[in-house]
């Protein structure tokens, strides 16, 4: 069972999962070992999955992002799940419901390498894009 601690930790991770135990406890008044018992726990339940990275793609030379929903062709779609981590590009799929099957967010260098991915992925679906603007914080 998940308690208002926990819920705290799991907030105070969420936006800096290097946070160490100990200046995580002095937020919210438990002890590093407390913190870390509780945090084990979280991760042996399942509860904390991973922790992860946010990478500026703009500062690899990464220009251009981008939401785009694919509509698989009948009898693609365990072929485009099987084959869509073999696109550096994608950066997240989600298999979703309504008329596309597949909503991704992909970042490339330029409109250039877009229109070669959009090429790539048109043998299984149809394809919609969207241009990220900004992300708002």
């Amino acid at each position: 069972m998940v308690d208002d601690k926990d819920e705290q930790i799991l907030n105070i991770l969420n936006k800096n999962s290097r946070m160490s135990f100990a200046d995580i406890g002095r937020k919210i008044n438990l002890s590093p070992s407390a913190i870390r018992e509780r945090v084990q726990r979280l991760e042996d339940t399942g509860i904390i999955k991973q922790y992860s990275l946010q990478i500026n793609y703009r500062k690899l030379g990464n220009e251009l992002e981008a939401f785009m929903l694919l509509r698989v062709f009948p009898g693609q779609l365990k072929n485009v799940i099987k084959n869509i981590k073999n696109f550096p590009e994608i950066k997240e799929a989600h298999r979703i419901t309504g008329s596309q099957n597949l909503h991704l967010k992909v970042v490339t260098k330029n409109q250039i390498s877009l229109q070669e991915l959009l090429d790539k992925l048109m043998i299984y679906g149809d394809t919609t894009s969207f241009l990220i603007l900004s992300e708002i914080e």
